[in-house]
């Protein structure tokens, strides 16, 4: 363990010395389906990259919690599941072909698919279904989880 050198004021410890029956990052926690409890970290896990400069700030520290402390994981309801499935559906909804696909688009970017961008026609395995417009028919909900 090493002296505190971030503004928070935790205890670091080097990549691979931290004692891994006390200690876990929120990723391991989640992988034990574990969630830290409401409690905060405890210790700060320097990146492999900075275990070479002991000097100098670690520019990617993890965040370490306790595990006796760790709490199980909320199950997921149907609220949140649809509520997770409605943003998805915003992520991977072309507004030009009302077609959701498989994988994010450039929304951001392009505003649309790169297909639709270009005026290609889209191949039929890549989408999922065509969304139909309220107006048109009735709202079919899919969830995609």
């Amino acid at each position: 363990m090493l002296t505190p050198r971030l503004p928070q004021g935790l205890p670091e410890y080097d990549w691979g010395t931290a004692p891994t029956d006390q200690l876990a990052t929120r990723r391991q926690l989640r992988a034990a389906r574990l969630r830290p409890g409401g409690h905060g970290p405890i210790a700060i896990l320097r990146c492999r990259a900075c275990a070479t400069r002991p000097q100098r700030t670690c520019t990617r520290p993890a965040y370490l919690y306790r595990r006796d402390l760790a709490r199980p994981v909320r199950p997921m309801t149907l609220a949140k599941e649809a509520a997770l499935d409605k943003a998805m559906a915003a992520r991977t909804t072309c507004p030009v072909c009302l077609r959701r696909f498989h994988h994010c688009l450039p929304l951001r970017t392009i505003g649309s698919r790169l297909e639709c961008h270009e005026g290609t026609p889209a191949d039929p395995d890549s989408f999922i279904a065509p969304a139909v417009p309220a107006a048109v028919g009735p709202t079919v909900h899919r969830l995609a989880a």
